[in-house]
Formats: structure tokens, C-alpha cells, sequence
């Protein structure tokens, strides 16, 4: 999998999770949504990206948007029914090799300090 622009990626975490807009205007679903990040992912807010696969490749995905976030200690928004769980709403695009989606959420970095701090937050070993 490679995403445009990006240098390096990481999924999201099992204990992520996300807010729903009560009546959602009539545009793209997740615009409407907020997650809510665990507190020890609260740097990295700014680099969770909603992407999409691109037409000229299946395994180019390019970023559509940032997504909006709050954390876990902060209060809900009115007008947001949740919290509910990420997953199976999303899938972790690693851990699921054999079908690839047309969207997926990921924390997107330029640099590889901040993707090793993420990845290091996360859990994740490569």
C-alpha cells in the first residue's frame, strides 16, 4: 500500500473511537464524524487523514481529508450520539491483506521521527 505525499503511515488502534452526528446534512458521512483518540495519541491528532484509493492503481490511496478529533477526556460535542467503536466501521489496512478497500483512515507522516513516536504510542514492533 502506498499513500500520495506521504512518506510514512500507521493504522489506527483497536481502542480508537468515533462520534456520530445526530442528522448528518446530506454530504459525505464521514465529514460528520468525530473520533476520539486515546489520550497518549493526543499529538497526533493532526495527521489522522481519511484516504482513498485512486483510479489509476489499486494500491495507491491518495489523502481526501483531515479528520476531525477530540480526546478521550474531552467532553462530546452537542449534537454527537456516540461513542462507538471503530472497528468493524473501519479496517486496519495492514491487517487485512487479502481485500483492499477503497477507503481507510491512517495517522499520515512526513517525517520518520514523528511516525516512530506514533508508532512507538500505538504499540506497534515493525
Amino acid at each position: 500500500m502506498i499513500v500520495q505525499d506521504t512518506n510514512f503511515f500507521c493504522d489506527m488502534p483497536d481502542d480508537m473511537k468515533y462520534l456520530r452526528d445526530r442528522n448528518p446534512p446530506q454530504n459525505f458521512l464521514e465529514q460528520n464524524m468525530i473520533f476520539v483518540l486515546p489520550e497518549r495519541l493526543r499529538k497526533f491528532r493532526r495527521n489522522l487523514f481519511h484516504v482513498r484509493r485512486t483510479q489509476a492503481d489499486a494500491t495507491v490511496y491518495a489523502p481526501l481529508f483531515r479528520v476531525r478529533c477530540i480526546t478521550e477526556h474531552e467532553p462530546v460535542p452537542e449534537g454527537y450520539d456516540g461513542p462507538f467503536d471503530v472497528f468493524p466501521f473501519y479496517t486496519n489496512p495492514t491487517r487485512k491483506r487479502r481485500r483492499t478497500l477503497d477507503y481507510y483512515v491512517l495517522f499520515l507522516f512526513q517525517d520518520k521521527l514523528s511516525y516512530v513516536r506514533c508508532r512507538d504510542a500505538l504499540g506497534q514492533v515493525p
